[in-house]
């Protein structure tokens, strides 16, 4: 067991899915974990976060949960109200989550979150950190995969190592590599759809009561209309509104297939959500103008694989997925504990055995992702309904939840009793320890 624990990895990202995979690693036993990341530093920057129980357990079991807790806000309450009028079209109460799951659904800045996870991995001498540093392209998969890395001087690097795990997002030079070294495709699909992320602090709501009473909340409020929403809630000990719109994109069709981001326009903004009601464009008016950045929202199609030899994919590379439901950062820290833990499982340090073990992390995860960005588009679809006969539908189903009747699926499925029971009350490493002898043994 101790030659198991002497592998290398290299791990290509230090996003969320990096971060967690690398503390996963290290709090398995593993010792030569190296992490490489193209940005100088990891700036600290983003917008916030959703911390539903199942992201929030596997924090704890890595160390960084208390100090996440503190800052965060737990969310009490959900209204979904009609962009237009304001008008409340359901109320949920998410008060008894904290009892029914072990752990809150909390909200929390990004760059807090990211913050705890290096500092708990600075802790880790099997750490350690190389900034600055782009993969340029996969030289090998195996049976030693090698990788070529460039500096900031722009000179390449080759490292030859055990495992690589591609943690490098929805744009992943590896998964771009392993589809082509396969001869397969799974190509990148535009959602038709774009969204601006915007932080409030609370002095800019001081001069308004009604604004301030946002802030100062524990609620999650979604204002839907016509193709276009927002979502806004409390973030950083509710010194932060945190507001992510939806709506058409109309400003990366003409953009090359690379770009995710844009700068963005306040005017165009407030014509977008024009016909919002004044409270929500009130919200909207009080962003600085150089402060409104848009992003396009994209996915790909499903993967045919996500490991080609000692190679594997993690979070965004292999299943990215809209923000609808707030798992996409959950679902690859679950990823990341999975690997630590069926990697620790193994018997010896063979190439086959580790290709073997990656496979068996990928199948304990194939299934649970793909359904839950699946239901993401589904939330999102179900939002965003235009006036017909579709959105009166859902406007009963949300009239009669207040009323206490349940006459149908609950339309926004991140506040679904049902949803929030299969997502929530999954723990993802007592799964893979009563899963993976026989994900093994089939696969054998």
């Amino acid at each position: 067991m101790a030659g198991i624990k002497e592998l290398k990895f290299a791990i290509i990202g230090s996003g969320m899915a990096g971060l967690s995979t690398a503390l996963s690693l290290a709090t398995n036993g593993f010792k030569n974990i190296a992490v490489y990341e193209m940005a100088v530093d990891l700036g600290f920057f983003g917008a916030g976060i959703q911390i539903a129980p199942n992201m929030a357990r596997l924090l704890d079991r890595l160390g960084v949960w208390r100090d996440i807790e503190a800052e965060a806000v737990e969310l009490t309450e959900s209204s979904i109200r009609q962009g237009s009028t304001d008008h409340e079209l359901a109320h949920v109460n998410t008060s008894t989550i904290r009892d029914t799951y072990g752990y809150p659904h909390m909200v929390g800045h990004r760059a807090s979150l990211v913050s705890a996870l290096y500092n708990r991995c600075r802790q880790e001498s099997s750490i350690s950190f190389h900034f600055s540093s782009t993969i340029s392209r996969v030289l090998s998969w195996g049976p030693k995969p090698k990788i070529e890395v460039e500096d900031a001087f722009g000179k390449s690097h080759e490292h030859e190592v055990d495992v690589v795990l591609a943690c490098d997002g929805i744009k992943s030079v590896v998964r771009a590599e392993m589809l082509d070294t396969l001869k397969v495709t799974a190509e990148v699909e535009d959602t038709g759809q774009a969204a601006y992320r915007i932080m409030l602090t609370r002095d800019k709501l001081q001069h308004d009561p009604e604004l301030l009473q946002l802030v100062d909340g524990q609620c999650a409020t979604r204002w839907v209309g016509d193709g276009r929403l927002i979502v806004a809630y409390p973030i950083s000990d509710n010194n932060i509104y945190n507001i992510v719109t939806i709506q058409p994109d109309t400003h990366f069709s003409e953009a090359p297939s690379a770009a995710y981001t844009t700068r963005g326009s306040k005017v165009q903004m407030l014509r977008v959500f024009s016909d919002f009601c004044p409270r929500a464009r009130r919200l909207l008016q009080t962003v600085s103008d150089d402060t409104v950045c848009e992003w396009k929202l994209r996915v790909h199609s499903a993967l045919p694989t996500w490991t080609h030899e000692q190679i594997a994919l993690v979070g965004d590379a292999c299943h990215p997925t809209l923000p609808h439901l707030g798992q996409g950062a959950a679902q690859a820290m679950e990823d990341a504990c999975v690997l630590g833990f069926v990697l620790s499982m193994m018997p010896d340090t063979s190439p086959h055995t580790i290709g073997k073990f990656l496979k068996v992390y990928e199948n304990l995860r194939r299934e649970r992702t793909h359904r839950l960005a699946g239901l993401a588009f589904a939330a999102g679809q179900s939002l965003l309904l235009g006036e017909g006969q579709e959105k009166d539908e859902r406007d009963k189903i949300f009239a009669a939840s207040k009323d206490g009747r349940k006459v149908g699926p609950f339309p926004d499925r991140w506040a679904d009793a049902d949803i929030q029971k299969m997502i929530y009350g999954f723990d993802c490493l007592t799964d893979a320890y009563h899963k993976y002898q026989d994900i093994l043994n089939a696969l054998d």
